[in-house]
């Protein structure tokens, strides 16, 4: 009989309910919530029919009856409750950005580690099932010599200077909200840069709007990413090979499909996602469910080394950039 898998999730906001509203669709056990009020964590518990509802962070993680803490906080808190977490025995999915900045994401890990509970950050692009097939295509040589890839996340969010997408304190801004995606994609693809060139734009509250970025790696190969708050544009990506290349369908971040063309254009493979429900966050809690059950506490496709890799590189890009957020 398979193990019975008891989410916890810390704080309340947007992703929450996004994640949990797929946990539930999706037939997974949300156990509890926590939040920093009762009344709040009781009404997040009502919509969702969560069985226990806590006043802080501190009693949800040291809940009995809760196996794994989905932890939901803004980018600064992201590490402080992740340790809290696994202090008190709990395996960890960390929303991204996996932490602010490479140091706090090496603390995770480290503390994860020592006491052998899974820490994986929720970068639920590498579990969707497009992804699955790409990682598979470049795996078999389709493309060829991969020399190149393409990204953009960019949409029209709020302007508000008391938003959160929009307050440095909070770390918010495109690199760490937006293009986060794209750069985490490129390293699935080539791995760490070997040098990184950079540019942004910036917003009245030091927050940043676009970011651009170009990274080439040691075989030559570069990706090019571009992020921006402001402006909505086509979301797509595509990468490319000495025999053809992939393109993604937008949202190529969220479930979507693609295609596989060779250098002439004759398409080779159309991938188009199954039906399922939900938007597709579910897909990294079975991953995280799996790992926890074979006592695993990294995962192959989204390794906790990884995240801190990637947490290097967005540090480079903002150092860049000029880009600091307050306490560091």
């Amino acid at each position: 009989m398979t193990a019975l898998i008891r989410w916890g999730i810390l704080a309340t906001g947007g992703i929450a309910h996004l994640f949990t509203h797929d946990l539930v669709q999706n037939g997974h056990t949300v156990q509890a919530v926590g939040s920093r009020s009762q009344a709040t964590a009781d009404a997040f518990a009502a919509e969702f029919a969560i069985p226990t509802a806590h006043a802080s962070y501190a009693a949800l993680v040291n809940d009995p009856e809760v196996d794994v803490i989905y932890v939901s906080t803004p980018h600064p808190f992201h590490a402080e409750h992740a340790a809290l977490a696994l202090n008190a025995g709990k395996h960890v999915l960390i929303e991204k950005p996996f932490a602010l900045n490479a140091n706090e994401a090496r603390q995770v890990v480290g503390l994860a580690a020592s006491k052998n509970l899974l820490v994986l950050e929720a970068m639920w692009t590498r579990f969707l099932p497009h992804m699955a097939r790409i990682r598979e295509i470049l795996a078999a040589g389709t493309l060829g010599d991969v020399r190149s890839l393409l990204a953009d996340h960019t949409q029209d969010l709020p302007d508000d200077p008391e938003h959160r997408l929009n307050a440095l304190a909070l770390g918010g801004g495109a690199l760490l909200d937006l293009g986060v995606y794209p750069i985490n994609f490129a390293h699935a693809v080539f791995g760490p840069p070997d040098t990184i060139l950079a540019s942004a734009s910036f917003k009245a509250t030091g927050a940043d709007a676009q970011v651009a970025t170009i990274f080439r790696y040691a075989g030559g190969q570069i990706a090019t990413t571009f992020s921006a708050s402001d402006t909505l544009g086509p979301t797509t990506a595509s990468i490319i090979g000495t025999h053809g290349r992939i393109d993604i369908d937008a949202v190529w971040y969220a479930p979507t499909g693609f295609r596989v063309l060779d250098t002439l254009g004759a398409v080779l493979e159309i991938f188009l996602p199954a039906e399922f429900t939900g938007r597709g966050m579910h897909f990294e809690a079975v991953a995280a469910e799996a790992l926890i059950r074979a006592g695993t506490i990294s995962s192959d496709v989204m390794p906790a080394e990884e995240s801190v890799a990637i947490m290097r590189t967005l540090d480079a890009v903002r150092a860049r950039i000029g880009l600091r957020y307050p306490g560091e």
